[in-house]
């Protein structure tokens, strides 16, 4: 296992690259569509239709990226990503029409797939197993600052180099930061058992009934699929969401503006308050927080805008946190990144119709579409209760 001198280390030089993977692929059109489409005498939706086309193919690598973890470490993956980003983003940088526009934003997803939180927790599970916990809280600590990062960083460079610009400025950075930090990751599953004893400790009944794990993998997919489309549908429609409510434009962006203050503070909590307790039972508080704050903005209007988006954030704080513990928890770390990207696939996939989704809900119903949102919440709460830690577990 890795010297616990160097968990600080790990934690900040991982947290640091995933820091440049979101911000420079899932953070990247919220800035960048418009300019884009602009220049290549297109629409902003058909720029959003590719980013969608993105994620659905990080849905369709990720178990196999997982299983690859599994066997080899998390470190050539993650470097693997960073030169898969940087191809996406030159494509993107010197596309003249669709075919280069596609090209790069299907690399891109394949970047995603592979070098996302996914692999990087896998990574960590395989640098200290069951122990885990903690780095990956911390790096999601690191990283949740990444669209506060990216966006005004993209907009600085598209408004002083061009969004073709932006795209090489990401590139770059992708190569010359965060390669070398995926590059100082240990090698290899240093915490992992290797095939003989994994095999054995199979054999010997330490991971759950076949059954009750296949219906338990379900269970977590489901629940993570909601949190995909919920945390998504919230970034590409908030604004409108809170002006539907009787918010102000000036309140409505303020109150967004909370959201990663919220998620980081969460997280904080998470890590020293509840470190203790089994991820099962944070994850379960967590996907009740959008309920919440959505029956505190349709009570209160307008004035409860900052409320709600204080609790979405939290909860989306927690549960990505959880998209990683919980699973380790559950079937330890033998065989985890597979198991990651099994649970994950469908939320990935999920996510990429989401905006469009609660966009046709929204100009629908209105505010009245929070609705939706929150029963979603409502169920993956429910799908959890199901989900049962070994007695000795759950205490924490």
């Amino acid at each position: 296992m890795a010297a616990r001198r160097s968990t600080t280390a790990i934690v900040l030089a991982l947290g640091t690259a995933q820091t440049v993977a979101w911000a420079a692929s899932y953070y990247l059109p919220a800035v960048l569509a418009t300019p884009m489409a602009r220049d290549l005498a297109t629409s902003p939706v058909e720029i959003f239709a590719a980013f969608s086309a993105a994620l659905v193919v990080s849905a369709l690598v990720g178990p196999w990226a997982g299983a690859v973890i599994d066997r080899q470490g998390g470190r050539g993956v993650l470097i693997g990503s960073n030169l898969i980003f940087a191809a996406g983003l030159v494509c993107l940088a010197m596309a003249q029409g669709k075919i280069l526009l596609w090209t790069g934003w299907l690399a891109m997803g394949l970047g995603m797939g592979i070098g996302l939180y996914e692999a990087a927790f896998a990574a960590l599970a395989g640098i200290y197993g069951r122990e885990a916990r903690s780095p990956i809280t911390g790096i999601t600590l690191l990283a949740g600052f990444a669209s506060t990062v990216g966006w005004p960083l993209s907009a600085l460079m598209e408004a002083e180099i061009g969004w073709r610009g932006a795209c090489l400025g990401w590139a770059g950075l992708h190569l010359m930061l965060a390669l070398p930090l995926n590059w100082s990751l240990p090698s290899g599953n240093l915490a992992v058992p290797g095939p003989a004893i994994a095999a054995k400790a199979l054999d010997s009944g330490a991971k759950p009934e076949p059954r009750k794990a296949r219906l338990t993998m379900v269970l977590l997919a489901l629940v993570f699929a909601i949190t995909w489309f919920n945390s998504t549908a919230m970034a590409a429609h908030l604004p409108r969401l809170l002006e539907a409510a009787g918010a102000t434009t000036a309140v409505a962006v303020a109150a967004g503006a909370l959201i990663g203050p919220a998620q980081v503070a969460a997280r904080i909590v998470e890590f020293t308050l509840m470190r203790r307790m089994h991820p099962l039972i944070s994850a379960r508080l967590a996907t009740l927080t959008h309920p919440l704050g959505a029956g505190v903005l349709l009570a209160l209007g307008a004035p409860g805008a900052y409320a709600f988006a204080f609790l979405h954030g939290a909860g989306n704080g927690v549960l990505t946190i959880a998209k990683g513990t919980l699973p380790l928890a559950l079937f330890g770390p033998v065989g985890y990144g597979l198991t990651q990207g099994l649970i994950g696939g469908p939320g990935r996939a999920l996510q990429a119709a989401s905006p469009l989704l609660f966009g046709l809900a929204l100009d629908r119903w209105g505010v009245q579409a929070i609705w939706l949102t929150s029963a979603l919440g409502l169920i993956a709460f429910l799908l959890l209760l199901v989900v049962r830690a070994a007695p000795s577990e759950e205490r924490g």
